[in-house]
């Protein structure tokens, strides 16, 4: 993954996001986000109704990873409740606890930029040597 971590010549890990995509403008921000990390190399997006649904493979395959962030809109926090619920404990960011206001913040590409950023520092951070 070109686009995130810190270098240091070890295999690369199994990293995958896991986005809100609710009907406010909190949750396209949440799912642009997540779809800007996925294209940037930074993680791998994977869908989160397959996990709602509990197919098998999508749980397996969170259950398996070395890392799994939620990216929520509002404060309900969908995303990292349904990774708990298989025992997952996520990396968890959510657009209310990072200072948006649902239902007040447009879905400008200044605002997804700012929250990627954040985002992408926050994983590779993670990650420092």
């Amino acid at each position: 993954m070109a686009g995130c971590g810190c270098g240091c010549g070890g295999n690369e890990e199994t990293r995958f996001v896991y986005s809100c995509s609710g009907g406010a403008d909190l949750g396209e921000i949440a799912d642009k986000v997540t779809r800007k990390l996925s294209k940037d190399g930074c993680l791998t997006t994977v869908c989160l109704a397959g996990l709602g649904a509990d197919l098998s493979g999508f749980v397996e395959s969170a259950k398996s990873a070395d890392l799994n962030v939620t990216i929520d809109g509002c404060g309900v926090l969908c995303a990292k409740k349904t990774l708990e619920r298989h025992g997952v404990k996520p990396l968890s960011f959510s657009m209310t606890e990072l200072g948006l206001a649902k239902g007040k913040t447009p879905a400008s590409d200044e605002i997804v930029n700012e929250i990627f950023k954040m985002i992408k520092e926050k994983v590779e951070n993670r990650n420092a040597c």
